[in-house]
């Protein structure tokens, strides 16, 4: 491999990962004709989400942003950068925003993250429900929501607290799984109807 080719990655060489693979600010510039993630420094594709994961995924956007008080950010979509090689994008990421600059920054610093929210589709099963709640609770990040589609097709959320000894997560203690209405208070007081998140 060339120096250039190691530098950074181009539609020709992303198949051709360095030895310790690609980095965020190596890969950040691709454009390839999918989706894509950087995980664990290899380039992997993303699965197609369906409408109803969109719509729940936007409604939950639209319902923790309505919500949201200060210090606090809400963005759908963004990168967390992990680290070097694992900038993933997450579906809902609520921030704390203080000192960031949204002119320059590309990636929300995992560490300013105070809950990710996650929308299983049937292409990211393993990666909702095992990689990334591991991934984040291993970062630090206090809360994590696992939103899945219910035996009635309707969205159900599973909330989860990090438990710091552990570093792991565990189900939130008063509520941990919520259909029909979420109720929540940390990391600030919000309430879904979620039922009204999908449009039949």
């Amino acid at each position: 491999m060339t120096a250039e080719r190691q530098a950074k990655a181009t539609p020709e060489t992303w198949m051709y990962p360095p030895s310790d693979g690609w980095t965020y600010e190596q890969v950040k510039e691709l454009d390839l004709p999918f989706e894509w993630e950087l995980v664990d420094g290899a380039i992997v594709v993303r699965g197609m989400t369906n409408l109803w994961h969109n719509q729940v995924r936007d409604g939950v956007y639209d319902r923790l942003k309505a919500a949201r008080c200060e210090p606090y950010a809400v963005n759908s979509e963004q990168c967390v950068l992990v680290d070097a090689y694992n900038p993933p994008k997450s579906d809902v990421v609520v921030y704390d925003k203080r000192g960031l600059d949204v002119f320059s920054l590309e990636c929300v610093p995992v560490d300013r993250v105070a809950l990710v929210v996650e929308v299983v589709s049937p292409g990211s099963r393993q990666e909702d429900r095992v990689r990334k709640p591991a991934m984040f609770a291993a970062a630090g990040v206090p809360y994590y929501w696992r939103v899945e589609r219910g035996t009635d097709d309707l969205p159900e959320v599973h909330t989860y607290w990090l438990h710091r000894d552990l570093g792991a997560y565990v189900p939130a203690p008063e509520h941990p799984v919520h259909r029909g209405k979420l109720l929540v208070e940390s990391p600030f007081a919000v309430e879904v109807d979620l039922h009204g998140l999908v449009e039949l």
